[in-house]
Protein backbone atom coordinates (compact mmCIF):
# COMPACT_ATOMS: atom_id res chain seq x y z
CA UNK A 1 0.00 0.00 0.00
CA UNK A 2 1.42 3.39 -0.96
CA UNK A 3 1.60 6.46 1.21
CA UNK A 4 -1.47 8.65 1.45
CA UNK A 5 -1.77 12.24 0.33
CA UNK A 6 -2.44 14.51 -2.64
CA UNK A 7 1.30 14.77 -3.51
CA UNK A 8 1.68 18.39 -4.61
CA UNK A 9 5.45 18.90 -4.37
CA UNK A 10 7.08 19.81 -7.67
CA UNK A 11 3.81 19.81 -9.63
CA UNK A 12 2.52 23.02 -11.19
CA UNK A 13 0.04 21.76 -13.81
CA UNK A 14 -2.30 18.76 -13.83
CA UNK A 15 -4.46 17.57 -16.70
CA UNK A 16 -7.65 15.62 -15.96
CA UNK A 17 -9.11 13.64 -18.88
CA UNK A 18 -12.63 12.21 -18.63
CA UNK A 19 -15.34 10.91 -20.94
CA UNK A 20 -18.39 12.84 -19.67
CA UNK A 21 -19.44 15.81 -17.57
CA UNK A 22 -19.67 14.77 -13.88
CA UNK A 23 -17.16 11.87 -14.24
CA UNK A 24 -14.39 13.95 -12.70
CA UNK A 25 -16.59 15.01 -9.79
CA UNK A 26 -17.48 11.48 -8.79
CA UNK A 27 -13.92 10.22 -8.89
CA UNK A 28 -11.54 13.05 -8.11
CA UNK A 29 -13.16 16.37 -7.14
CA UNK A 30 -12.09 16.23 -3.49
CA UNK A 31 -8.47 15.64 -4.43
CA UNK A 32 -8.59 18.29 -7.17
CA UNK A 33 -9.76 20.86 -4.62
CA UNK A 34 -6.67 20.03 -2.53
CA UNK A 35 -4.46 20.50 -5.59
CA UNK A 36 -5.92 23.88 -6.55
CA UNK A 37 -5.73 25.01 -2.91
CA UNK A 38 -2.00 24.24 -3.12
CA UNK A 39 -1.67 26.56 -6.11
CA UNK A 40 -1.62 23.91 -8.86
CA UNK A 41 -3.25 24.79 -12.19
CA UNK A 42 -5.74 22.06 -13.14
CA UNK A 43 -7.22 21.69 -16.63
CA UNK A 44 -10.16 19.46 -17.51
CA UNK A 45 -10.40 17.74 -20.90
CA UNK A 46 -13.84 16.29 -21.60
CA UNK A 47 -14.02 13.96 -24.56
CA UNK A 48 -17.83 14.22 -24.92
CA UNK A 49 -20.32 16.90 -23.96
CA UNK A 50 -22.69 14.43 -22.31
CA UNK A 51 -25.49 14.82 -24.85
CA UNK A 52 -26.79 11.27 -24.17
CA UNK A 53 -27.22 11.98 -20.46
CA UNK A 54 -30.37 12.55 -18.46
CA UNK A 55 -33.77 10.91 -18.70
CA UNK A 56 -35.97 13.82 -19.83
CA UNK A 57 -36.96 13.01 -23.42
CA UNK A 58 -38.45 16.48 -23.89
CA UNK A 59 -34.97 18.00 -23.85
CA UNK A 60 -33.30 17.97 -27.26
CA UNK A 61 -29.85 16.45 -27.41
CA UNK A 62 -28.18 19.73 -28.51
CA UNK A 63 -29.87 21.49 -25.59
CA UNK A 64 -28.72 18.74 -23.23
CA UNK A 65 -25.16 19.17 -24.45
CA UNK A 66 -25.27 22.93 -23.76
CA UNK A 67 -26.82 22.32 -20.35
CA UNK A 68 -24.21 19.75 -19.35
CA UNK A 69 -21.37 21.97 -20.48
CA UNK A 70 -22.75 24.78 -18.33
CA UNK A 71 -23.20 22.42 -15.36
CA UNK A 72 -19.64 21.09 -15.65
CA UNK A 73 -18.25 24.61 -15.88
CA UNK A 74 -20.10 25.53 -12.69
CA UNK A 75 -18.97 22.31 -10.99
CA UNK A 76 -15.35 22.98 -11.91
CA UNK A 77 -15.48 26.39 -10.23
CA UNK A 78 -16.46 24.71 -6.95
CA UNK A 79 -13.05 23.05 -6.83
CA UNK A 80 -10.97 25.87 -8.28
CA UNK A 81 -10.83 24.86 -11.96
CA UNK A 82 -11.55 27.36 -14.73
CA UNK A 83 -9.94 25.85 -17.83
CA UNK A 84 -12.05 23.23 -19.63
CA UNK A 85 -11.28 21.70 -23.03
CA UNK A 86 -14.14 20.03 -24.92
CA UNK A 87 -13.37 17.58 -27.73
CA UNK A 88 -16.98 17.05 -28.85
CA UNK A 89 -16.99 13.30 -29.43
CA UNK A 90 -20.47 11.65 -29.44
CA UNK A 91 -21.61 10.55 -26.00
CA UNK A 92 -22.01 6.77 -25.77
CA UNK A 93 -20.06 6.06 -28.94
CA UNK A 94 -16.45 6.76 -27.98
CA UNK A 95 -13.83 4.36 -29.28
CA UNK A 96 -10.09 4.30 -28.65
CA UNK A 97 -9.23 5.35 -32.19
CA UNK A 98 -6.04 6.85 -33.58
CA UNK A 99 -8.00 10.07 -34.04
CA UNK A 100 -8.82 10.23 -30.34
CA UNK A 101 -5.22 9.41 -29.41
CA UNK A 102 -4.03 12.25 -31.63
CA UNK A 103 -6.54 14.70 -30.15
CA UNK A 104 -5.53 13.77 -26.62
CA UNK A 105 -1.81 13.91 -27.47
CA UNK A 106 -2.50 17.43 -28.75
CA UNK A 107 -4.05 18.36 -25.40
CA UNK A 108 -1.14 16.87 -23.45
CA UNK A 109 1.39 18.80 -25.56
CA UNK A 110 -0.64 21.99 -25.16
CA UNK A 111 -1.18 21.79 -21.41
CA UNK A 112 2.25 20.25 -20.63
CA UNK A 113 1.19 18.71 -17.31
CA UNK A 114 3.33 17.14 -14.62
CA UNK A 115 0.54 14.67 -13.91
CA UNK A 116 -2.41 13.31 -15.88
CA UNK A 117 -5.57 11.92 -14.29
CA UNK A 118 -7.50 9.56 -16.58
CA UNK A 119 -10.13 6.78 -16.39
CA UNK A 120 -9.21 3.15 -16.03
CA UNK A 121 -9.11 1.30 -19.36
CA UNK A 122 -9.98 -1.91 -17.49
CA UNK A 123 -13.42 -3.26 -16.68
CA UNK A 124 -14.02 -3.34 -12.94
CA UNK A 125 -16.37 -6.22 -12.15
CA UNK A 126 -16.60 -5.18 -8.50
CA UNK A 127 -17.95 -1.73 -9.44
CA UNK A 128 -19.45 -2.11 -12.90
CA UNK A 129 -21.05 1.35 -13.14
CA UNK A 130 -17.58 2.87 -13.38
CA UNK A 131 -16.76 0.72 -16.41
CA UNK A 132 -18.93 2.50 -18.97
CA UNK A 133 -17.60 1.75 -22.50
CA UNK A 134 -16.81 5.45 -23.00
CA UNK A 135 -14.75 5.47 -19.79
CA UNK A 136 -12.70 2.46 -20.87
CA UNK A 137 -12.20 3.81 -24.39
CA UNK A 138 -11.08 7.20 -23.09
CA UNK A 139 -8.81 5.55 -20.53
CA UNK A 140 -7.13 3.44 -23.19
CA UNK A 141 -6.69 6.30 -25.67
CA UNK A 142 -5.53 8.73 -22.97
CA UNK A 143 -2.93 6.33 -21.61
CA UNK A 144 -1.61 5.78 -25.14
CA UNK A 145 -1.59 9.54 -25.67
CA UNK A 146 0.54 10.03 -22.57
CA UNK A 147 2.81 7.13 -23.52
CA UNK A 148 4.03 6.98 -26.20
CA UNK A 149 2.25 9.53 -28.40
CA UNK A 150 2.69 12.92 -26.72
CA UNK A 151 6.40 12.43 -26.12
CA UNK A 152 7.29 11.01 -29.53
CA UNK A 153 8.02 13.67 -32.19
CA UNK A 154 7.35 11.11 -34.92
CA UNK A 155 3.89 10.11 -33.60
CA UNK A 156 1.26 12.23 -35.33
CA UNK A 157 3.98 14.36 -36.95
CA UNK A 158 1.41 16.96 -38.00
CA UNK A 159 1.21 18.10 -34.36
CA UNK A 160 4.80 19.29 -34.61
CA UNK A 161 5.05 20.18 -38.29
CA UNK A 162 1.73 22.01 -38.64
CA UNK A 163 0.82 23.06 -35.10
CA UNK A 164 4.31 23.58 -33.63
CA UNK A 165 3.44 21.47 -30.60
CA UNK A 166 6.67 20.16 -29.15
CA UNK A 167 6.67 16.68 -27.58
CA UNK A 168 5.89 16.49 -23.87
CA UNK A 169 6.55 13.72 -21.36
CA UNK A 170 4.08 13.59 -18.49
CA UNK A 171 5.89 11.57 -15.81
CA UNK A 172 2.89 10.30 -13.87
CA UNK A 173 -0.68 9.08 -14.38
CA UNK A 174 -3.31 8.82 -11.65
CA UNK A 175 -6.29 6.51 -12.26
CA UNK A 176 -9.24 7.04 -9.86
CA UNK A 177 -10.81 3.94 -8.28
CA UNK A 178 -9.31 1.62 -10.85
CA UNK A 179 -8.31 -1.99 -10.26
CA UNK A 180 -5.20 -2.04 -8.08
CA UNK A 181 -5.80 1.48 -6.71
CA UNK A 182 -3.91 1.84 -3.44
CA UNK A 183 -3.02 5.53 -3.07
CA UNK A 184 -5.47 7.12 -0.64
CA UNK A 185 -6.10 10.87 -0.40
CA UNK A 186 -7.83 12.32 2.66
CA UNK A 187 -10.58 14.61 1.35
CA UNK A 188 -12.33 15.23 4.66
CA UNK A 189 -11.73 18.98 4.40
CA UNK A 190 -12.86 19.20 0.77
CA UNK A 191 -15.75 16.71 0.74
CA UNK A 192 -18.34 19.51 0.92
CA UNK A 193 -16.85 21.03 -2.24
CA UNK A 194 -16.96 17.64 -3.96
CA UNK A 195 -20.67 17.48 -3.16
CA UNK A 196 -21.17 21.07 -4.34
CA UNK A 197 -19.50 20.15 -7.62
CA UNK A 198 -21.68 17.07 -8.06
CA UNK A 199 -24.92 18.86 -7.24
CA UNK A 200 -24.07 21.40 -9.95
CA UNK A 201 -25.08 18.63 -12.37
CA UNK A 202 -28.78 19.19 -11.67
CA UNK A 203 -29.92 17.59 -14.93
CA UNK A 204 -28.39 14.28 -13.82
CA UNK A 205 -29.28 14.27 -10.11
CA UNK A 206 -32.72 13.18 -8.91
CA UNK A 207 -32.01 12.97 -5.16
CA UNK A 208 -29.04 15.00 -3.96
CA UNK A 209 -29.56 14.03 -0.31
CA UNK A 210 -29.36 10.33 -1.14
CA UNK A 211 -26.31 10.99 -3.33
CA UNK A 212 -24.56 12.83 -0.51
CA UNK A 213 -25.25 10.01 1.94
CA UNK A 214 -24.04 7.39 -0.54
CA UNK A 215 -20.80 9.24 -1.32
CA UNK A 216 -20.20 9.96 2.37
CA UNK A 217 -20.50 6.25 3.13
CA UNK A 218 -18.23 5.38 0.20
CA UNK A 219 -15.69 7.98 1.33
CA UNK A 220 -15.61 6.51 4.84
CA UNK A 221 -15.15 2.96 3.51
CA UNK A 222 -12.36 4.13 1.24
CA UNK A 223 -10.62 5.89 4.12
CA UNK A 224 -10.92 2.76 6.24
CA UNK A 225 -9.36 0.72 3.44
CA UNK A 226 -6.47 3.17 3.45
CA UNK A 227 -6.17 3.04 7.24
CA UNK A 228 -6.79 6.74 7.61
CA UNK A 229 -7.95 8.12 10.99
CA UNK A 230 -11.47 7.20 12.05
CA UNK A 231 -14.11 9.45 10.54
CA UNK A 232 -11.96 10.45 7.56
CA UNK A 233 -13.23 10.55 3.99
CA UNK A 234 -11.01 9.52 1.08
CA UNK A 235 -10.59 9.08 -2.65
CA UNK A 236 -8.28 6.39 -4.02
CA UNK A 237 -6.04 6.20 -7.09
CA UNK A 238 -3.72 3.87 -8.92
CA UNK A 239 -0.47 5.74 -9.65
CA UNK A 240 1.38 4.75 -12.82
CA UNK A 241 4.96 5.89 -13.40
CA UNK A 242 5.22 7.01 -17.04
CA UNK A 243 8.59 8.79 -16.80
Amino acid sequence: MSETGPETDGIDRILVIVAHPDDVDFGSAGTIALWTDAGIEVTYCLVTNGDAGGSDRSVSRPDMAKLRQAEQTAAAKQVGVSELIWLGYPDGRVQATLELRRDLARVVRTVRPGRVVLPSPERNYARIYGSHPDHRAVGSAALDAVYPDARNPFAFPELLAQEQLEPWSAPQVWIPQGPGADHYVDITTTFARKIAALTSHASQMSDTEQLTDRLHEFGIRTAEDGRLPAGSLAEVFLIVDTA
